[in-house]
């Protein structure tokens, strides 16, 4: 298999097990997430794949099971040539890394576990799965639409469409409803007494997607595992109070509290701009509004979206509804 991975930051290293759907590139672009996993990559060194299927990873159409997703996290452990490491897995990737945690004592430092569950069959009742397979794979787009709104309800108008043609992007319809499918399959309570790493267990009391009491059952399964509740109704671990997640985790891993995001590089003319797009202004609105030229408002545009990476408006929208500027 040809697994794509990455790495950010410096230090020992905390490998980050996916959550339902992922792409490195277009991740990283997205502002709330490339946002959290800067926060995690300050003083670690952050490694993220994709896995068969996904993103920047080989296409895969073979059958979806646990046996896969554990060979998948190995082969990028071979690859790094990691032996020791912190691994975190949210939602899917929660029950993927307890299961590895259990198999492979020996590799990890410590587990953390954010937004997943023991039994995949406690998320929701059969009616509603069927039902959101069925629209996923027919019709994709409202499918994501959906999904989305579930995930990640704490997010703006702008940040959801983001991350809903984020989703898209990373995943055709059939494999984002096998690896849904796979989501509502596992089940790893059996797995969970034999995890013997300090383990931290996350979940945001209103998750919308995973009840809270399943960040209940992963908790009272693995011996001495602590449970923080965080308020929230966002599945997203980037959407919603990422700061206190983050917060969390960095204080588990032994790591200082982060003060303040890095600068921007932005004026205070740029961030102006920036606000006005996140408000739905077009160059000719935010010309009037501040008094400038039609050309210099699509002038600044253009030179934040350079500064920051981003390739659309859309994104600089999101990126500054995200950074609440100015």
């Amino acid at each position: 298999m040809e697994i794509a991975h990455a790495t950010t930051g410096s230090g020992p290293p905390l490998l980050l097990v996916p959550g339902w759907l992922s792409h490195l590139e277009l991740g990283w672009e997205l502002p709330v997430e490339r946002r959290f996993h800067q926060a995690l990559s300050t003083g670690r060194t952050l490694v993220r794949y994709d896995r068969p299927g996904c993103g920047l990873s080989a296409a895969y159409d073979g059958p979806r099971t646990l046996d896969l997703e554990l060979a998948t996290l190995a082969q990028v452990v071979d690859d790094l040539g990691l032996e020791r490491f912190d691994l975190l897995g949210t939602s899917l990737g929660a029950p993927v890394a307890a299961r590895w945690a259990a198999d492979h004592p020996e590799s990890v430092d410590r587990l953390v576990l954010y937004g997943g569950w023991a039994d995949g069959a406690a998320l929701g009742d059969a009616d509603s799965r069927h039902h959101v397979l069925g629209l996923v794979r027919t019709h994709w787009g409202l499918g994501s639409d959906l999904l989305t709104e579930v995930f990640g309800p704490d997010a703006d108008q702008a940040t959801r469409r983001a991350v809903a043609d984020y989703q898209r992007a990373a995943s055709s319809a059939e494999t984002a409803a096998a690896l849904l499918e796979l989501a509502y399959s596992l089940d790893v309570r059996d797995a969970l007494p034999r995890v013997t790493a300090p383990t931290l267990v996350l979940h945001r009391r209103g998750d919308r997607a995973a009840p809270v009491e399943q960040g209940r059952a992963l908790a009272a399964a693995i011996p001495g595992a602590r449970l923080v509740e965080l308020e929230g109704r966002s599945h997203l671990p980037a959407i919603g109070d990422a700061d206190a997640l983050v917060a969390e985790v960095r204080a588990f891993l032994g790591l200082p509290r982060l003060r303040s995001e890095a600068g921007t590089g932005l004026t205070r003319r740029q961030r102006e701009v920036a606000a006005l797009v996140a408000e739905g202004l077009t160059n000719r609105e935010i010309a009037v509004r501040l008094h400038v030229t039609e050309r210099t408002a699509e002038s600044h545009v253009e030179r934040i979206r350079l500064r920051l990476g981003l390739r659309s408006r859309a994104q600089l929208a999101a990126w500054s509804a995200a950074h609440e500027v100015p």
